[in-house]
């Protein structure tokens, strides 16, 4: 099965992000406005449990933290993807570098870019229009992290989270 961890932001961050997203985002249906820390990956029962494990200890481990978004950015010229451009903080690149070692498999294939997506696979002149609009608007917003997802893939390509880790709890 496949499976990917990420962070949801708060309802006001997902609105905001999905008023583009449904209009913008080719994948609005498969899966919820999120900041991905752990691309896809297949896993059996087994090795999803040993993983399990272990994202309780990061999760336990970890203080809750803020992340801010400032304004919209852009993959171009490597794809036509606009994004919430998520301030880079050192505890959200430590979660997310603890999701690729250990008994993590590195799947990681570009550098970490804290996102969350708002439009992708425009067509050009699309993109140029809509990027150019939304990067002359004003975006502020302050999030308070403190869980992180596990997900899995249905047949439909849509995801589901399978379990929520949350930041600080005592192990069980």
């Amino acid at each position: 099965m496949k499976y990917g961890i990420a962070i949801f932001p708060s309802k006001p961050i997902q609105d905001e992000a999905n008023a583009y997203r449904k209009r913008y985002d080719s994948h609005y249906a498969l899966i919820p406005p999120h900041i991905t820390l752990k691309e896809s990956f297949d896993a059996d029962d087994d090795h999803i449990n040993d993983l399990i494990v272990e994202l309780k200890h990061i999760a336990n481990a970890t203080k809750p933290f803020s992340i801010n978004i400032n304004k919209v950015s852009t993959f171009a010229p490597v794809t036509n993807t606009i994004y919430f451009k998520v301030e880079q903080t050192p505890e959200l690149t430590e979660l997310q570098k603890k999701m690729h070692e250990g008994k993590f498999e590195n799947n990681m294939t570009h550098p970490f870019v804290p996102h969350i997506t708002i439009a992708q696979n425009l067509l050009d002149d699309e993109y140029s229009d809509v990027f150019g609009t939304l990067n002359m608007s004003t975006f502020q917003f302050e999030d308070k992290i403190d869980r992180f997802q596990l997900q899995y893939q249905l047949d439909n390509g849509s995801w589901t989270v399978y379990e929520t880790f949350v930041f600080g709890k005592e192990h069980i």
